[in-house]
């Protein structure tokens, strides 16, 4: 079964990269586009963040979105297809589920993406330097740069800069895709 956002993890790390920036509660919520109550209740275990959210946030202090929700692992790692911490979008029927996060020295975290047709889920621009890849399995799903978005059937790849605004919409229902967010 797939674990609820793990907000005792998201919230120590608010704080330690927060602190590790030199930033304060306010300069932090004003870069995210967030209120300062808001973030100040997810640095206290508080609330229960979108993906959207935790984007703006990760972005904010300028560190990969999985450092943000990914718990201590063990060595050896086996995620079942109905496990994992999903984060859900807020504005399409979207969820996330880390699979692997970047270990020191590399620059790329792995999600199981999860999709039903209605909302496309529209994502602000990452990070400078992300590149996302999108493999989808199965469904149908329109996926990439906004504005040009990508049809991709099952077992079809799509590379584009997760540093622009950019969409994943799915067109089938029960649409799953592996998406590697690369950072340089």
């Amino acid at each position: 079964m797939e674990r609820e956002v793990p907000m005792k993890s998201i919230a120590a790390a608010l704080r330690r990269e927060r602190g590790a920036a030199g930033l304060s509660l306010t300069e932090v919520a004003r870069r995210a586009g967030i209120a300062k109550s808001t973030l100040s209740q997810l640095e206290s275990g508080q609330g229960n963040p979108s993906i959207e959210t935790l984007w703006a946030l990760s972005t904010a202090l300028k560190v990969p979105f999985s450092q943000l929700i990914d718990p201590p692992r063990p060595r050896v790692q086996v995620i079942r297809s109905d496990e994992g911490v999903a984060v859900a979008s807020a504005q399409a029927d979207y969820r996330a589920v880390l699979l692997a996060a970047s270990p020191p020295g590399t620059r790329r975290d792995i999600y199981r993406i999860e999709a039903e047709p209605g909302n496309a889920r529209a994502s602000d621009p990452h990070m400078p330097g992300v590149t996302e890849h999108v493999l989808l399995a199965t469904g149908r799903a329109l996926v990439g740069i906004a504005g040009e978005p990508v049809e991709l059937l099952p077992g079809d790849y799509i590379s584009y800069p997760g540093d622009l605004p950019h969409v994943f919409e799915a067109l089938e229902p029960s649409t799953r895709a592996v998406l590697v967010s690369e950072h340089s």
